[in-house]
């Protein structure tokens, strides 16, 4: 027996000689059993897919692992400034008036790595489509992801610096995009409702 697991390269097949014998030969693939009788002949086996598919799993956790550790640094970053320029970004009161968009005028908009933050963080609930002109994570009148929340909701205050808040704005979407092109990602920057029921369909 040879162990591939070290191999650089995936292992697409691998040859096996098989003596001349009166019964069948039976190979076991996981609980399938396939008959193969070729007597002298090369046994062409396909390489393990069900381990070549966890382990592409377990890297793709890893990779959304340090996505979501790098969108909480973005987060980080912008509550310092909001912190940092109280006089500009202005006391949000969380009345909860600017998460019904359509009756507070005005439109959120999220890009792909707040989502994936999102869903992980949700510890698995699904992402809750947006049925409404509301935000399906307010709830009577108060915000049930505050902690993960997105950009736009850290830097927006109806009470605030216009100036400051598209500067911001601008700064954390560098950021994003940045983060998208490190981890090979379509940037997209979505409407809240489209962002929402897309991820969730």
């Amino acid at each position: 027996m040879y162990d591939l697991s070290g191999s650089a390269e995936p292992v697409q097949s691998v040859a096996i000689l098989v003596e001349q014998s009166d019964k069948p030969f039976c190979l076991e693939q996981g609980s399938a059993k396939v008959q193969r009788y070729q007597p002298w002949q090369a046994l062409y086996i396909r390489g393990n897919r069900k381990n070549q598919k966890d382990k592409k799993m377990v890297g793709k956790c890893r990779t959304n692992g340090l996505l979501v550790k790098k969108v909480a640094e973005i987060y980080d970053w912008l509550d310092s400034q909001v912190e940092s320029h109280k006089d500009l970004a202005g006391r949000c009161e969380a009345c909860g008036r600017c998460c019904d968009f359509e009756s507070f005028d005005h439109k959120l908009f999220v890009t792909g790595p707040e989502l994936m933050y999102l869903s992980v963080n949700l510890q698995g609930e699904n992402v809750k489509p947006m049925k409404t002109s509301r935000c399906p994570y307010n709830v009577d009148g108060k915000c049930t992801i505050y902690v993960h929340r997105f950009a736009g909701c850290r830097i927006f205050c109806c009470k605030g610096d216009t100036d400051f808040q598209n500067i911001l704005s601008e700064s954390a979407l560098e950021k994003f995009k940045s983060l998208c092109n490190e981890f090979q990602i379509g940037y997209r920057y979505s409407e809240l409702a489209t962002a929402l029921n897309s991820f969730g369909g």
